[in-house]
């Protein structure tokens, strides 16, 4: 099967019914539902983007020949690299990296995952051919996949380790002939609502040491399975237009809890089960890391890109673009925009093959990116705020544009670089960007997106060459400077 158009994943949402509760009722069609539907349209707009782009955003499929998308690729070479993050950064700047869980980001995870499918089927031989017949699938039937990755806790041990014995973790608790037997709860399944399958794993299991656990799983299911049930928080896509709610109401990727009640798991779809070391080492054996920080950044390019062409505007619009204060905010987030285009470029520079001979982005500066953006983006909202100021406040709705004091409007709000409507429209959606819930919510996803700072940054230490860098500091230090000194003098 080729690569799906938008009308196609919308189809498939409405073929397969999926338990889905979103303000105290199911959800009967997620497509359609006022507070879901922006979000599906969303990703129906990639899709069709990727046919209408097919030279630039897909491949051949090297079984079918059919196009498939190039975020499924397993890259061999920097070219493949290149031409996947050309394809991602179309994506993210359709959304303006307001959609962190693009469909891209799970798709380059599961490619990874299958160019190093031995990882998986060393101990075990049939979780690395599971792995492998999974990956074919998905990319062949171009799917939407979420993830849930965070099991719900009850409490910390003294240790200040999670307490995965308190009930609410998802775990194995019983094996059969049809598959393993799930329960539990996991967060936080971002567009969990949206997508045809849903991917389970962990990205460590923190102290839990067993060498078996039943809490040590990595599998991936239909959302569809009997037994999965997916609990909204409230939509931020309040039904307002495009003009009040720019972001909302186009880009509600949505965040769930994962029920999982006896859920049976076939045993062709378990990759990983007991194996907790093997579970806490997957993402850096397999290079899956690198890879969605890839992805990741790329998205980060693309919502930078967002808020400094606002910033611009916003500057432009009240006319204090030449104020050293102004200019000063414009030039950090200037700054994090090339910071992230660099970081993005030089892991492609860098990349090298891997142990299963899958073209890797350079770790060092494609992790970054992630450390960055959980403290840059954070900022770049607050500098919207500063150079928004009051005007941020001053923002009638579409509907008074035209209603009884609209001739007011457009007579008061109007400044000398911009009509009432123009400068009305922009501040709309910088606030959409650094003030509504819509907007907070961005905030605080970039904060943790890829965990929180001292697990980053512990995380960067631990690939960063340190011993490198200490060589050189000693070899200046153990340098005879008295002779040094003398051949400066003999000058």
């Amino acid at each position: 099967m080729a690569a799906r158009s938008g009308n196609d994943y919308l189809q498939g949402l409405r073929t397969r019914q999926r338990e889905v509760y979103l303000r105290g009722e199911r959800v009967a069609d997620v497509t359609s539902h006022p507070g879901l539907s922006g979000g599906a349209r969303a990703i129906a707009s990639l899709y069709d983007q990727q046919v209408a782009l097919a030279d630039t955003m897909t491949y051949r499929s090297p079984k079918s020949g059919d196009p498939l998308g190039l975020s499924f690729i397993v890259p061999k070479t920097q070219q493949d690299l290149e031409r996947r993050r050309v394809m991602m950064l179309n994506w993210a700047r359709t959304t303006c990296g307001m959609m962190g869980r693009s469909p891209d980001f799970m798709n380059v995870t599961y490619a990874a995952w299958a160019g190093a499918a031995d990882y998986f089927g060393e101990k075990t031989p049939e979780y690395g051919a599971n792995m492998r017949r999974y990956y074919e699938y998905i990319s062949e039937n171009d799917l939407v996949l979420t993830h849930s990755l965070i099991n719900l806790q009850r409490s910390r041990t003294v240790s200040g380790a999670f307490n995965l014995e308190e009930g609410t973790a998802l775990q194995a608790v019983k094996e059969t002939s049809a598959g393993l037997v799930v329960r539990g709860a996991r967060v936080l399944a971002t567009l969990g609502p949206l997508a045809d399958e849903i991917a389970v794993y962990s990205p460590r299991l923190g102290q839990h040491t067993a060498e078996h656990s039943p809490f040590a799983l990595s599998f991936a299911i239909p959302c569809d399975t009997a037994g999965l049930r997916f609990l909204c928080r409230d939509s931020f896509d309040y039904g307002k237009s495009h003009f009040d709610h720019p972001l909302g109401s186009r880009f509600e990727e949505m965040d769930s809890i994962v029920f999982f009640d006896d859920v049976v798991v076939p045993w062709d779809r378990v990759f990983i089960y007991g194996d907790v070391d093997r579970l806490n080492n997957t993402a850096y054996a397999t290079s899956s890391s690198a890879h969605t920080s890839h992805q990741g950044a790329a998205k980060n390019l693309a919502k930078c890109e967002l808020v400094l062409g606002v910033a611009l505007l916003m500057t432009e619009t009240l006319g204090n673009a030449h104020l050293p204060h102004s200019q000063e905010r414009i030039g950090e987030l200037m700054m994090y925009t090339e910071l992230m285009r660099a970081c993005m470029r030089a892991a492609e520079a860098d990349a090298k093959p891997n142990a299963y001979g899958v073209m890797t982005p350079a770790s060092l500066p494609a992790e970054t990116t992630r450390n960055l953006f959980m403290t840059a983006y954070p900022r770049m909202a607050e500098i919207l705020q500063l150079l928004g100021s009051s005007s941020l406040m001053i923002l009638p709705t579409e509907a008074d544009m035209t209603g009884p004091l609209g001739a007011h409007i457009e007579q008061f709000l109007a400044t000398e670089n911009s009509d009432a409507r123009s400068r009305v429209k922009l501040f709309h959606l910088a606030w959409d960007i650094a003030c509504s819930s819509f907007g907070q919510r961005q905030v605080l996803y970039e904060r943790f997106f890829a965990s929180d700072p001292l697990t980053r940054a512990r995380a960067l230490a631990a690939i960063f060459p340190k011993q490198e860098i200490t060589d050189r500091v000693r070899a200046f230090l153990d340098m005879d400077d008295t002779t040094t000194h003398r051949s400066g003098a003999d000058t």
